[in-house]
């Protein structure tokens, strides 16, 4: 992949992660367009089945993961998987090995530090962050230190809102309402995993 389309896939990455973290979507109009002129750039270059093999490889078990439990995956992260398999596919099979790796390593890294974060901020008047039963280190001083970090990543990112209240207002500028179980946005991992394995390729 040339410094050009190398430079057109960082833009085009950075603008659906931008997506994803303000509003946990990722729009049609980005990640199917983009899908497309990915494996168009893989036709131009003589390598037309590398770069859909690269896309199946990766969007199939995504699709799978989607339909088995949707509140764990979207259905554009499935999109998205499309053009990033075969952008790495391009980059060569270490590339795409590497991003398919790097990319739910990344949002658990995320999703334990956001864990961190919540044990640690402060309890003010009115405010109230519910985490799963036995998460709530506020209630349970020192629990903190005997729950795991894997098993709570996990509750965070495959239940849904389940204990949300439709009466309570949601957080200034998106997101999750308080009270709710927020979720983690997967496309940002995948575009950085995707870039940085297609730069470390190069």
């Amino acid at each position: 992949m040339n410094s050009t389309a190398m430079l057109v896939l960082t833009v085009w990455c950075a603008v659906l992660s931008a997506f994803d973290v303000r509003w946990r979507r990722l729009p049609d109009a980005l990640t199917l367009p983009g899908a497309v002129i990915v494996l168009g750039y893989g036709f131009s270059l003589g390598t037309p089945g590398l770069a859909v093999l690269g896309a199946l490889l990766l969007a199939v078990p995504y699709l799978l993961l989607h339909l088995c439990c949707p509140a764990a995956l979207g259905a554009g992260d499935v999109k998205l998987a499309l053009g990033l398999g075969a952008a790495t596919a391009l980059g060569g099979a270490q590339s795409w090995a590497w991003a398919a790796i790097a990319a739910p390593l990344l949002t658990a890294c995320a999703g334990v530090g956001t864990l961190l974060v919540t044990d640690y901020r402060p309890r003010w008047p009115g405010y109230q962050a519910r985490l799963p039963v036995g998460a709530q280190s506020h209630r349970h001083p020192g629990s903190r230190w005997l729950a795991l970090p894997v098993i709570r990543i996990m509750i965070l990112m495959w239940r849904p809102a389940w204990a949300s209240d439709a009466r309570t207002p949601a957080v200034r500028g998106g997101g999750a309402a308080v009270g709710e179980v927020a979720t983690l946005p997967h496309g940002p991992a995948m575009c950085a995993a995707s870039v940085l394995a297609l730069l470390a390729g190069r």
